[in-house]
């Protein structure tokens, strides 16, 4: 009798041991992409290409608007079927303006995500090969999910990962 409850306060007792040795870490994504290079290069090429379409926008505003003035004006003194004609070129190029302006978004949001796309497969990897080394079971990005209470038996793995990737 006295061997079972040994046994059961052993079984028991076991769970809570196996706990005890578990680890847990977090890392914040945010600061480590941050301090990438390719990051800073990516950051700037988007830049660059962003800068690019908001000057080619601009350029068609201007010239959009320059003709809705220039009808505006000549309106009253045109042909009626020339005022129709020159209201048709600008309906066409607010049209083309304004797809030209959906095109350019979506182009920034594929360039966005061909650019961070290996940036975070870097870093997923210097991630999975810290964690392995430090025999955590979890590692919890508190960059893309809100925790609400880190305790101090969580280890902070950001610093480690950012060696991995050889920055500072």
């Amino acid at each position: 009798m006295l061997k079972k409850i040994a046994f059961a306060v052993v079984m028991f007792m076991l769970p809570l041991g196996v706990m005890a040795q578990t680890k847990f870490g977090h890392i914040n994504s945010g600061d480590i992409i941050a301090a990438m290079p390719e990051y800073t290069k990516a950051q700037a090429d988007l830049d660059a290409l962003g800068k690019q379409y908001q000057e080619e926008l601009k350029r068609g505003e201007d010239e959009l608007n320059k003709k809705y003035q220039e009808l505006l004006q000549q309106a009253d003194s045109l042909p009626k079927n020339i005022a129709e004609r020159r209201q048709k070129e600008v309906q066409d190029m607010a049209q083309r303006q304004q797809q030209f302006q959906q095109d350019a978004y979506q182009n920034m949001q594929k360039a966005q995500e061909d650019a961070f796309a290996p940036i975070q497969q870097k870093m997923n990897e210097a991630v999975q090969a810290v964690g392995k080394a430090e025999g955590v079971i979890y590692i919890f990005d508190i960059a893309r999910t809100p925790i609400a209470y880190i305790g101090t038996e969580s280890i902070d793995l950001t610093a480690k990962v950012k060696a991995q990737l050889g920055i500072k």
